[in-house]
């Protein structure tokens, strides 16, 4: 029981009982309250410092979760990004080749994304800079998808026109010489007949009668028929598409139009010494988009490997073209 407190009257000389008024009480409750709210700060301070709440711990483990989602979506972009790069290099080194295609430029590959600022809805953030790279790495990832998807289409467009390009890319002997005896001068540096200088031979000449046969070395469409008194005399220009141009040069006479299409096998023309000729010879020469290339790399549906040595071999021990 709380004690009875009286104070001295010196009036009556004698002990007043204390009573404290409304305000007075008003005051000590006052006092009472605010002091157990402090304490009760203090108290939940000194908590919270040491032990979580509910709703925090429930936060904790959300974030725990979100970082190992987060670093296995990382390593899945990686593996994403790993598979990429296989299928680029196959793709480049590869598929590209068999179809004599060109690779696809590592700047098309690896471009900027474009915009201004694709990512300003994600700024602001404490955690932006880890969103905006995640997020510019799924578009990188993305573009390259898309560039490799396109490269595939054309791909498949090029295996379906693989068939139609074996036909028409030269790829037989353009007189018969079975023999092989009728090779008289290859690709190269060689001594020229008329200037008894070296000069570079861009084509291969075959010695052959006149009115020898002459076949088109693939499919493809006569784009050229030309007669002159000097350089290769009367000749004829194949387009055989894919980049491929041949040249049959010294010819007697034509036995094609221009304009007309022709398959490998066909008589275009016959054996001449039209033009700057030494003798009855057939002067062949092959393009692959505008630059001569050496022929006998292109007689792979006549020869044997045996053969093709053979040919080699005769092509360069000839020091004397005959144009």
């Amino acid at each position: 029981m709380k004690p009875t407190r009286y104070k001295f009257n010196p009036d009556s000389v004698s002990f007043d009982k204390i009573r404290l008024g409304i305000a007075a009480l008003l005051l000590r409750f006052l006092a009472y309250f605010i002091g157990s709210l402090i304490f009760a700060l203090i108290y939940w301070i000194i908590f919270a410092s040491f032990f979580d709440s509910p709703k925090e711990k429930a936060l904790k483990r959300e974030v725990e979760q979100m970082t190992i989602q987060y670093d296995l979506i990382h390593r899945e972009m990686a593996n994403v990004e790993s598979v990429l790069e296989d299928l680029q290099k196959t793709d480049d080194n590869l598929y590209r080749t068999i179809f004599e295609a060109e690779p696809i430029p590592a700047t098309l590959r690896e471009g900027g994304i474009g915009g201004v600022n694709r990512y300003e809805a994600l700024e602001g953030y404490s955690n932006s800079n880890l969103v905006i790279e995640t997020a510019n790495r799924l578009d990188k990832i993305r573009k390259k998808v898309y560039v490799q998807s396109k490269s595939f289409d054309d791909l498949i467009r090029l295996a379906r026109n693989k068939e139609d390009m074996l036909k028409s890319v030269p790829a037989i002997i353009p007189i018969s010489n079975k023999d092989l005896t009728r090779t008289a001068s290859g690709f190269g540096w060689r001594i020229h007949p008329y200037y008894k200088i070296s000069k570079f031979h861009y084509g291969m000449d075959f010695t052959a009668p006149a009115g020898t046969d002459v076949y088109a070395t693939g499919n493809g469409t006569i784009v050229d028929l030309s007669s002159s008194q000097r350089g290769l005399g009367k000749h004829i220009i194949i387009d055989h598409g894919f980049g491929y141009t041949s040249i049959y040069a010294h010819l007697s006479n034509f036995n094609v139009r221009v304009g007309q299409k022709v398959q490998r096998g066909d008589i275009i023309g016959f054996v001449g010494s039209t033009g700057m000729s030494v003798a009855n010879h057939l002067h062949y020469e092959i393009k692959l988009n505008g630059v001569n290339v050496d022929p006998v790399n292109y007689y792979f549906e006549d020869l044997s490997s045996a053969e093709y040595v053979k040919m080699i071999e005769i092509a360069s021990k000839t020091g004397q073209s005959f144009d």
